[in-house]
């Protein structure tokens, strides 16, 4: 699969919601979708009419909006903050007025890294930050998900996608690094993910987890002064960026697990982008298929020098 080639038409008739939207994977995850034939409904805080949200990044959620008609799709872009349970219920009564059913959920809202504070215990962290991360990174989820699925399971097959950072043998592990709230807000996504799945099991509906390896979102490009086209030149500080990958091909995962009848087969698990490449054939945008996960086990995690070669 080329940059520019995605399943068209394999999504046909479907109604997606990607909460979280405004940037990053989210903003990926509906342009693809639409690309491959969803109704797609982008949902984010910042905005150019209401301003910036409190990450306070320059990307708007219409900015979403318009990418996805650029990509030949359809879909809308709404302002909504998935904290507010009446703003979320508002969008899904929406939803329901305008098409009458939902197919697919993700769940991509977060943002909270922003107030985290790497390295620090938890009587260190600021409570109020630490606090807020955990509002923003499981809240969300829930109040999203609360509104939403009472639609989603109108028609068998519905499918949730739970985004998060990290497989779940990964995050067996605790790492002070990344600390208790962010720690939680991970473990968390993967339990909600996994009651999900049973719950919705009686609908034959399905939860996934999805987690992409070392994302080149905005932020991250923005941080290491480079841009999607010469990234490579940032390995020249951080050699293990190397193995990283574009929000497309996370975006490409979530596609294709939207476009498989066997999705069953995943549900109450954590896959990643890079697992599901060579089984389902897609690639990033530059024909590759980076397995972040597995190189961070077999070459980063044993202080082997950076070479990317076999893990793309």
């Amino acid at each position: 699969m080329t940059n520019d080639e995605a399943p068209a038409g394999t999504l046909d008739g479907r109604v997606a919601l990607v909460a979280g939207a405004t940037r990053g994977a989210g903003r990926a995850i509906a342009v693809e979708l639409a690309r491959a034939g969803a109704f797609v409904y982008a949902t984010g805080r910042s905005s150019r009419t209401a301003g910036r949200s409190e990450i306070n990044r320059p990307e708007t959620i219409e900015e979403t909006g318009d990418l996805i008609v650029a990509a030949g799709g359809s879909g809308t872009a709404l302002r909504v903050d998935h904290l507010d349970s009446d703003q979320v219920g508002d969008l899904v009564r929406r939803i329901d007025r305008d098409h009458g059913r939902l197919d697919l959920l993700v769940n991509d809202i977060f943002g909270g890294d922003r107030y985290a504070q790497f390295g620090t215990t938890l009587w260190e962290h600021d409570l109020a930050g630490g606090l807020r991360i955990l509002r923003m990174g499981i809240d969300t989820h829930a109040i999203t998900s609360h509104h939403a699925l009472p639609l989603l399971i109108r028609r068998p097959g519905g499918l949730v996608v739970e985004m998060t950072d990290g497989t779940a043998e990964y995050n067996a592990a605790y790492r002070h690094h990344e600390g208790f709230y962010y720690d939680l807000v991970k473990a968390a996504v993967q339990r909600m993910t996994l009651a999900q799945s049973h719950e919705l099991a009686p609908h034959r509906a399905f939860a996934v987890a999805v987690t992409p390896g070392w994302l080149r979102s905005e932020h991250m490009l923005e941080a290491f002064g480079v841009t999607e086209d010469n990234w490579r030149d940032a390995t020249a500080d951080v050699p293990h960026f190397c193995i990283s990958e574009s929000p497309v091909y996370v975006a490409r995962a979530v596609t294709a697990l939207a476009a498989d009848p066997d999705v069953a087969r995943w549900s109450g698990k954590v896959v990643s982008s890079g697992r599901l490449a060579p089984l389902y054939g897609f690639t990033d945008t530059d024909g590759t298929q980076p397995d972040c996960w597995r190189y961070l086990d077999e070459v980063q995690s044993r202080g082997l020098p950076a070479d990317d070669t076999g893990y793309r």
